[in-house]
């Protein structure tokens, strides 16, 4: 395998959800100077649903006219946007605009239109271009995913973005007699290393790699040599309207699959029935709705009560334990549907702990102990640890099955994610169903 291709795969990875990602990540510093406030995160929710217009169309062309869309200016079309879009970000993230009389961040809010656009649809046109490629490249492009939420959070770290000092806060009471005072802590943010101007210019040279990355895997002769097949080159004058077509109808067969394997259903080889391609394409939805939505929304909920310590650790390797679910996946690409459902099982029940805690916030189980700060983080590595590789499993089984299987693949994560949302954003923003730890004053019987 060519370590080349290798790198170009995880750096063209790396641009699938890096822009909304950082946007997540730098919210503490925009916050503060915006006149949306902390309802940001539900603009920015809300924004990212509406977004999945762009996987839907792409999913119905796939659907209704196979090989019509050109996947790869799809591609160019996208990383393009996206990198326009974070480098104006840099330029007027604080700019408002009076409407109805208030001011509104409208064009905050519409570039975070654009790049979640960007981000949704890349779910459905990266993947399936990755068919071009060996299924072991697959797996390399799933740690560059995974990258794009870790590189994020590590420079966020470095910026300084959420660091809080307790200091001491003393409050008098005045009584007929006498005087006496509380001591009480006060949690003081500190200021960023630098500006959050400078994290999008950042951002926005992330999306260019990314597109150097996917101009390298179509041209760079080493990469061409590393296809399986020579119909899915990507050179325009040598793919024809029926080369694309077959692309789309024609699953890839590999050495992992018996050429005398017996049709079960008439999805991509037909080696699964249908009840096993519900079953994965269930699991898929579960496990994205989880990862992506449902425990990242009650993160705070459930770290701050044991300090700020535990919540930026359980963030931090969270985002680390994600690539290294994928690159241990390429040394172990098992795809056992009994293990992934074992493995979902496994990470679903950390993650109702995770849940637990949350709804208990701010006086969960341990709160005043280290080994609760500790459980709880380690918590999060491992519900992050075996839900990551579950994504992986299915995307290599999905792989085998055919391009179209990959373009339904990102279909469902977008869906799982957006079952998510419509869960998860009315219990939290609207019915504030959970309440939020004092990372310097948690109080509890």
């Amino acid at each position: 395998m060519s370590l080349l291709t290798h790198l170009l795969a995880c750096l063209f990875g790396m641009g699938s959800w890096v822009s909304i990602n950082g946007l997540w990540v730098e919210l503490p510093l925009i916050v503060p100077h915006i006149p949306e406030g902390w309802y940001l995160p539900s603009y920015l929710s809300i924004l990212i649903q509406m977004a999945n217009i762009g996987p839907l169309f792409v999913t119905l062309m796939h659907r209704f006219r196979p090989g019509a869309l050109n996947e790869a200016a799809v591609i160019y079309l996208i990383i393009g946007v996206g990198t326009v879009a974070t480098f104006l970000m840099g330029f007027f993230w604080k700019e408002t605009v009076m409407v109805a009389g208030v001011p509104r961040s409208v064009a905050l809010l519409v570039l975070t239109f654009f790049l979640a656009t960007v981000d949704c649809t890349s779910s459905v046109t990266f993947l399936p271009f990755m068919m071009r490629l060996k299924t072991q490249y697959l797996t390399t492009y799933y740690i560059g995913e995974g990258v794009s939420g870790l590189l994020p959070a590590l420079v966020a770290l470095i910026q300084g973005v959420g660091v809080v000092h307790c200091i001491n806060s003393t409050q008098s009471l005045n009584h007929t007699l006498n005087s006496s005072s509380t001591i009480d802590l006060r949690a003081e943010y500190q200021p960023a290393n630098f500006s959050a101007e400078v994290f999008f210019f950042f951002l926005s040279a992330m999306m260019l790699v990314c597109l150097v990355a996917f101009l390298l895997l179509n041209y760079h002769p080493s990469v061409a040599r590393e296809q399986p097949d020579s119909r899915f080159n990507n050179r325009g004058k040598e793919k024809s309207q029926r080369n694309r077509k077959w692309a789309e109808e024609k699953p890839m067969m590999d050495s992992f699959r018996p050429a005398n394997t017996k049709c079960r259903s008439g999805f991509g080889t037909g080696s699964y029935s249908w009840a096993q391609v519900v079953y994965i394409f269930g699991i898929l939805a579960w496990v994205n709705a989880l990862t992506n939505v449902v425990l990242p929304s009650v993160q705070s909920y459930s770290c701050l009560p044991y300090g700020n310590n535990a919540y930026h650790l359980s963030a931090t390797m969270a985002a680390v334990a994600n690539p290294l679910a994928c690159f241990i996946a390429m040394f172990f690409p098992i795809r056992s549907l009994f293990l992934m459902g074992v493995l979902t099982v496994t990470g679903s029940g950390v993650g109702a702990y995770i849940m637990a805690m949350a709804v208990l916030s701010p006086c969960p189980l341990l709160v005043n102990i280290t080994s609760g700060g500790v459980i709880i983080v380690l918590a999060w590595i491992l519900f992050v640890l075996t839900l990551s590789y579950v994504k992986v499993i299915i995307g290599v089984i999905l792989r085998d099955e055919g391009h179209s299987a990959l373009v339904w693949c990102g279909a469902v994560v977008q869906l799982g994610s957006l079952l998510g949302a419509v869960t998860m954003i009315p219990v939290v923003n609207v019915y504030y169903f959970f309440s939020s730890g004092d990372p310097c004053n948690t109080k509890c019987p």
